[in-house]
């Protein structure tokens, strides 16, 4: 099934996995609303799919505000006529540990990813609502988000926090048809370009070479291209029943994370005291405590990074 005939707004779309989004669906036959707060990056990612035989068109603006995911709406409807695919991608990143996180630090994060997902699908639903048509939002995660990372407190809560207010959307648009999906994209991206432990898989990455085998599929790390099918996928008629799912996605790996359940039950009559609770954590609770941040298996020696 292709896209054509649809209309789609990417946000953080001038450059990476956004830009990789945004050349996918329109590769696909959707228009694509390309935002940015870079004006020269956005210019050139539209220019490259125009080039390409795409449509597109810029909004240079950050999210977060409601008058961008306004504006955002409005330029999808007055240039292409509707609106079918929202991406929200837009990211920032202040990576501090907790004591020394200043408070800007922390809202500036929570206020891109968290409220800017929140104003641009609230946006974007209420003009798909009124359509009648349906509509796909497809929310960018993070594995951050599902298992945390050191160092980012700000970032961890706001991309936990999507996947909440994704699988609370899944079941507030069901009735109009407008379906609700979390992508969790493992990629090289200049974040991951700083971690020595990707070093080999980046390096191929922009020596054009193929990535190896051992981060395509032991690690599920690949490039944004790999991510960018299962974005267009979720945007097409074919995933008209698929929603509420956080589906992680690298290289040749793909992922339907659970929904939290709980991983041993009890019952104690009376209720679990203190007293009860230190005769009975070692033997009944310890085994089921779950494991926090990622855990990567050794590198193969050939992928070492080198040292001076």
């Amino acid at each position: 099934m292709s896209l054509d005939g649809k209309v789609a707004i990417v946000t953080g779309a001038a450059r990476g996995l956004g830009l990789a989004y945004a050349r996918e669906l329109a590769r696909r036959g959707a228009a694509v609303v390309v935002n940015d707060v870079d004006a020269e990056a956005t210019a050139d990612a539209v220019t490259g799919i125009q080039a390409s035989g795409g449509r597109a068109v810029a909004v240079v603006a950050p999210v977060g505000p409601t008058e961008t995911a306004k504006e955002l709406v409005s330029t999808a409807v007055e240039h292409f006529g509707r609106l079918d695919i929202l991406v929200t991608n837009a990211g920032v990143l202040r990576d501090t540990v907790l004591w020394k996180m200043s408070d800007d630090d922390f809202d500036t994060v929570v206020n891109v990813h968290l409220r800017g997902t929140f104003t641009t699908v609230r946006e974007a639903v209420q003009h798909m609502r009124q359509a009648g048509e349906g509509g796909r939002i497809i929310c960018v995660g993070s594995p951050t988000g599902q298992r945390g990372t050191f160092g980012q407190t700000n970032y961890a809560a706001a991309k936990a926090g999507i996947v909440g207010m994704v699988r609370t959307w899944a079941l507030e648009l069901k009735r109009a048809g407008i379906t609700a999906n979390t992508v969790v994209p493992v990629a090289a991206t200049a974040m991951t370009a700083t971690v020595p432990y990707f070093a080999a898989a980046v390096r191929a990455e922009a020596n054009g070479e193929p990535m190896p085998a051992f981060f395509r599929h032991d690690l599920g790390f690949g490039t944004a291209d790999d991510v960018a099918g299962l974005v267009a996928f979720l945007g097409s008629d074919a995933a008209a029943s698929v929603t509420g799912q956080v589906i992680g996605v690298g290289g040749d790996r793909l992922q339907i994370w659970t929904h939290p359940e709980a991983a041993v039950t009890a019952h104690r009559e009376g209720g679990w005291t203190y007293d009860a609770l230190v005769d009975a954590w070692p033997t009944t609770f310890a085994d089921a405590e779950q494991s926090v941040g990622e855990r990567f298996p050794k590198l193969p020696e050939e992928f070492e990074p080198a040292t001076s």
